[in-house]
């Protein structure tokens, strides 16, 4: 087998790291642990293996994590995470009695459940995959599908630049992978589930890595749900790499509902081929911190991206969405709506960033981000860009923040609804434009009950 990016990694361990805009003193910290684990790690025979794990933590080492000097990272600031002292989450055998589905009540299909960032084949089923279409853990990957695994993992997601996806390569030992063949329509979602077990005794992190593959003309729609149990502090470091082929359509979708201690930071890097389409949906609930990247690269003529979602938060919530769409093709689409929800003294970021290269004529973006505001406390930093190196191109942004409107509340309140029922109601419609970006009807509806829980809470 022959080991991929070889010149890319030679590349890395001998480069001179800048430390502008991260920190060094945080690494070791985060990487002591290694020491301990060793050759504990699966696929430690694979050299292709070991020389990214060892690449992501020689950067890592260099740089650790980003500061709030760092452009990219200028309105999260993970000074705090520096203050833990996360270890490793053990595999654990936690009796998981309730799993969040899309599904309803009495149906069944494919699902992998990872509790702390490790599999449980107890909890997982495959059952409903058309034939070929290969749905497993990376950890047992490794030992089947070594080569399929070479030629992609590292490709999209680069340690080089992002502090954080050095440090879960450093870690890389399990998460999903998903191929789906040539011309292969799955018709039912395949769910993946991410559960953080929290105690009050450790704070303890986990750093899985995800692998989706639509081969030309395929089809599917994955949907991963990402939930704790407890207020324990659990740090969860997610990078999933997304490769679309020629004509092949992904759905991606994804709820973020984790505990009140948890810190979520996750970065999807999908490319997107020739006639093909990279959907994604991200929406964020839970977490004390969290931070979706998300960056989506046409590198096929009328390929097309959408890159949606909603955030709602408060208390001393952070969220933060950080996009990045690349046309580096002609006759390219993209679309992205955003719109959040803040209360108390929550805040919420959004970068987003759309790049127009120079053979990307004919390209076709489109950009919203839009915020409700419902105390003097909430607070939202919004930073939306457009970098166009092509002459023939209709690119637009739009960006937001507001109060509710005061005469529909009256309205409402007028005709004998109550203040909270009434507040609900405009929310739901204010939210009610990025939940159509979803394609899924099931999964639209699912995602309105996320919603509406969260509401109801607020009350």
């Amino acid at each position: 087998m022959t080991a991929p990016n070889t010149q890319a990694n030679s590349r890395l361990h001998s480069m001179t790291y800048s430390t502008r805009g991260a920190d060094p003193a945080t690494a070791p910290a985060f990487l002591a642990p290694l020491d301990e684990m060793g050759a504990g790690l699966p696929g430690s025979g694979l050299s292709w293996l070991t020389e990214l794990r060892a690449a992501g933590r020689e950067r890592f080492a260099a740089v650790g994590l980003p500061t709030i000097k760092n452009e990219s990272w200028r309105y999260t600031n993970l000074r705090d995470l520096a203050k833990v002292s996360f270890q490793p989450a053990a595999p654990a055998a936690a009796t998981i009695d309730l799993l969040p589905t899309v599904r309803a009540e009495g149906q069944d299909g494919p699902r992998l459940v990872f509790v702390d960032g490790r599999f449980r084949a107890d909890l997982s089923s495959v059952e409903g995959l058309p034939p070929g279409v290969e749905l497993l853990s990376l950890a047992a990957a490794l030992s089947t599908h070594g080569e399929l695994l070479a030629d992609h993992i590292g490709r999209l997601a680069a340690a080089d630049d992002r502090p954080l996806v050095a440090l879960n390569s450093a870690y890389l030992a399990d998460g999903p992978v998903l191929h789906v063949p040539a011309g292969v329509q799955v018709e039912r979602p395949i769910e993946l589930v991410f559960v953080s077990v929290g105690t009050e005794a450790q704070a303890t992190s986990c750093h899985p890595r995800s692998l989706l593959i639509a081969k030309a003309g395929s089809k599917a729609v994955v949907v991963e749900h990402h939930v704790g149990r407890g207020d324990g502090t659990t740090l969860s470091n997610h990078v999933t790499e997304v490769f679309v082929g020629e004509g092949a359509t992904l759905h991606h979708y994804k709820s973020q509902r984790e505990g009140g201690g948890a810190i979520h930071l996750s970065h999807i890097a999908a490319t997107v081929a020739t006639g093909g389409c990279y959907d994604n949906f991200i929406l964020t609930t839970g977490a004390k911190l969290s931070r979706n990247e998300v960056v989506s690269r046409l590198d096929g003529t009328e390929a097309r991206t959408h890159v949606s979602g909603g955030y709602l938060v408060r208390g001393t919530q952070h969220a933060d969405t950080t996009t990045v769409i690349v046309h580096a093709k002609p006759n390219g689409t993209s679309r992205e709506v955003y719109k959040g929800v803040i209360d108390d003294t929550a805040r919420a970021v959004f970068q987003g960033k759309i790049t127009v290269c120079p053979d990307a004529q004919k390209t076709d973006g489109y950009q919203l981000n839009r915020a409700l505001l419902l105390s003097d406390g909430a607070e939202i930093d919004s930073k939306p860009e457009l970098e166009i190196h092509a002459d023939d191109v209709k690119c637009s942004h739009g960006c937001t923040a507001g109060e509710l409107d005061d005469d529909a509340l009256f309205y409402l309140r007028a005709r004998g609804i109550d203040r909270d029922t009434a507040q609900g109601l405009l929310i739901g419609a204010f939210l009610s434009e990025s939940l159509e970006e979803i394609a899924e009807e099931s999964i639209r509806d699912a995602f309105q009950g996320i919603i509406a829980g969260w509401l109801e809470e607020q009350k």
